[in-house]
């Protein structure tokens, strides 16, 4: 690629010919070949979407189904070989067995016939006669779809197509709309028969039942979320003192009191007696794990906040100058905005298409008309292919707008004039990206993945194997999960600054990280004291964000307990909460880091004299040398905080 100068500058130079480090004016496409994988990844992505729409329906999930195929509370479409199917059931929302006071299960099936009524018997029913007055007062026929109120009576063989007298009175049921019993002895044997189906079922289709019925509560939370982290950057962009105080002691104030919720609540579900659900114990186990892990992030937090409270007035001075930038470049705080939106939609997308993954199955007919769904062979590889997608994808998204960030800093950062910034930074950036870039975003993103995806199958092995391993096996695991999750948080600190690389010198992944990564280490020291603490507030913001939200979603699901397995779609609302706050508040981070990026390439190229004059303004050029403690004799034009380049050119801004 031509740059300034003369000199040519390939990916595959060595290591010892010096980098000219300048933003490019032409530029050519980087990582061609990881985007072209990322377009056929998104191919499969779209036939697993095109297979669950037509061989799933997430309702039956929650509305549940009667014998014959029919989902109710809705309209249906008639199945093959059942003549009773493709009714509509708009107004028929309860499920009612005809049997329900000797029910029996069967390879995960109730034996009894099943209807939709309308409304559930609330009177006990002894005869037929009782039946039909009560379908001809409340308009819920109690008896097979085909036999006719009036021949309730007069039908030989009503006896056959009609509930078992006496019918017990009963109450429709929460989640999956079943008509209760509330006779003691039928409702004894409902609720065993009824807790075996659901603890025989697998632990995916438990957690697809929990967020199905808590979908209000979910999105609900996600825009607390969104409105946490809108104030969060506001706030930062004005940022004083008390600020930074009120934000710290909010911190403290939600992790004691998020993990006394924790423990209060886990104490009261494990001492309750009617604890029998599956969904039950898990939700135990969970709130279990997430009070030991809030109480350990709260001790860890606090240690931290003691320690790092001296360098509090140089946070907000820090804060201030990464606000002066962004007032320059105003767009970039609705940067995030967007970011979100995209993730809304594309989490929404993942989402249907996981419940419709999950009930896929094909409607087969059996004897007397009725129908049954099996489970379609393959669905677990679609599952995790379309696990591994939300991981991918997310984090393609993120790396988007941090490349987005950087290059708009790295346009005002180059520029003489920095009371007349370039003209649509952000606009441009974006081009940039889209034109050249996205393969880099989409290889540093698929790094990510690949050191996220092993820790998920360590949890998974870990949560099947705990009842048989040994405490050497559970140490070694946890050790595993640690090793990749720190592997993970440095491998995200590289990818930032390989963007800013590609977004100066127009490089691939792996030129621009080798690049980073050799300017970093020659400043490491200097680099690493002056952002550490910056850092640290801004994940505290994150903290505040997932807190508060986690906090608000106890207290609605505390409210849901029947059959919900409501502690994994709370750990779902933590995980967007915690997005959500690092999509925002990364304006600032990733601004701080490429500013501070930039500003050792500008010391490194440049000596400050009339024929090199440095690009960084005196605020910052200050703020760095009484952050590294130089003394107040020295002239700022004389010092050299960073490494000298003999050979350095001056650097050109970009157009």
């Amino acid at each position: 690629m031509e740059r300034r100068g003369g000199r040519r500058q390939d990916s595959g130079d060595s290591v010892s010919e010096l980098r000219e480090w300048r933003p490019v004016i032409y530029r050519k496409c980087t990582d061609t070949l990881w985007l072209l994988l990322f377009f056929l990844f998104w191919a499969g992505l779209m036939f697993i979407t095109g297979y669950a729409v037509m061989a799933g329906a997430a309702e039956r999930l929650v509305l549940g189904y009667d014998s014959f195929g029919n989902i109710c509370g809705r309209k249906n479409t008639p199945v093959k070989g059942a003549p009773l199917s493709g009714q509509d059931m708009t107004n028929k929302k309860y499920v009612f067995f005809l049997n329900s006071c000797s029910l029996e299960m069967q390879s995960l099936k109730i034996s009894s016939l099943s209807l939709c009524v309308s409304s559930c018997p609330q009177e006990q029913l002894n005869s037929l006669e009782d039946l039909q007055s009560f379908a001809r007062n409340n308009g819920s026929c109690l008896c097979i779809y085909n036999l006719n109120i009036s021949s309730y009576t007069l039908n030989p063989k009503a006896a056959e197509l009609c509930p078992t007298l006496p019918v017990p009175p009963s109450k429709s049921f929460p989640l999956f709309n079943r008509c209760v019993p509330q006779n003691p002895e039928c409702y004894s044997k409902y609720a065993s028969v009824l807790i075996s189906m659901v603890n025989e079922m697998d632990v995916f289709h438990r957690i697809l039942s929990g967020i199905l019925a808590g979908r209000d509560t979910v999105i609900g939370l996600s825009v607390l979320a969104l409105a946490f982290s809108f104030i969060l950057v506001l706030a930062f962009r004005f940022i004083r003192t008390l600020l930074v105080h009120t934000l710290i002691a909010l911190v403290v104030f939600g992790l004691l009191f998020v993990s006394g919720v924790l423990w209060w609540l886990y104490y009261d579900y494990r001492n309750d007696p009617s604890t029998e659900l599956e969904t039950e114990k898990e939700n135990v186990k969970f709130l279990l794990g997430y009070a030991i892990f809030s109480t350990i992030v709260t001790v860890v937090l606090l240690s931290l906040i003691l320690v790092l409270r001296k360098r509090l007035q140089f946070t907000v001075q820090l804060f201030r100058i990464v606000g002066k930038i962004i007032g320059r470049i105003p767009f970039l705080l609705f940067q995030p905005l967007w970011t979100f939106l995209i993730l809304i939609v594309f989490w929404v997308f993942w989402v249907a298409v996981l419940l419709s993954l999950g009930t896929a199955g094909t409607a087969q007919t059996t004897s007397g008309g009725q129908v049954e769904y099996r489970a379609l062979s393959g669905i677990c590889y679609m599952a995790w292919y379309h696990f591994v997608g939300l991981i991918w994808t997310t984090e393609f998204i993120l790396a988007c707008q941090e490349m987005t960030i950087a290059g708009a800093v790295v346009t005002c950062y180059f520029n003489r004039n920095k009371n007349s910034p370039p003209p649509h930074p952000v606009l441009s950036s974006i081009s940039v990206l889209f034109c050249y870039h996205l393969g880099t975003a989409v290889k540093g993103s698929f790094l990510v993945t690949i050191l996220r995806i092993p820790r998920i199958v360590l949890l998974y092995l870990y949560n099947i194997l705990k009842q048989k391993e040994s405490a050497c096996a559970k140490c070694l695991f946890k050790c595993c999960f640690c090793w990749f999750w720190c592997q993970e948080s440095c491998l995200r600190y590289f990818n930032q600054h390989a963007y800013t690389t590609t977004a100066i010198n127009g490089t691939n992944f792996c030129t621009s990280a080798k690049d980073a990564v050799f300017t970093l280490a020659k400043n490491s020291a200097k680099l690493a004291s002056i952002s550490c603490f910056g850092d640290f507030v801004l994940f505290l913001g994150k903290v505040f964000v997932v807190c508060f939200t986690v906090f608000g979603g106890l207290m609605a699901f505390n409210y849901h307990r029947e059959l919900q397995a409501w502690v994994v779609p709370l750990l779902l609302v933590g995980f967007f909460a915690y997005v959500m706050s690092h999509s925002f508040l990364s304006v600032f981070e990733v601004t701080a880091d490429a500013m501070f990026l930039c500003f050792a390439i500008d010391m490194e190229t440049n000596d400050g004299s009339a024929e090199k004059p440095y690009f960084v303004d005196q605020e910052l050029l200050t703020f760095v040398s009484q952050s590294n403690k130089l003394t107040e004799g020295q002239k700022y034009r004389s010092v050299r905080p960073f490494q000298d380049n003999e050979d350095g050119t001056e650097l050109q801004p970009m157009t």
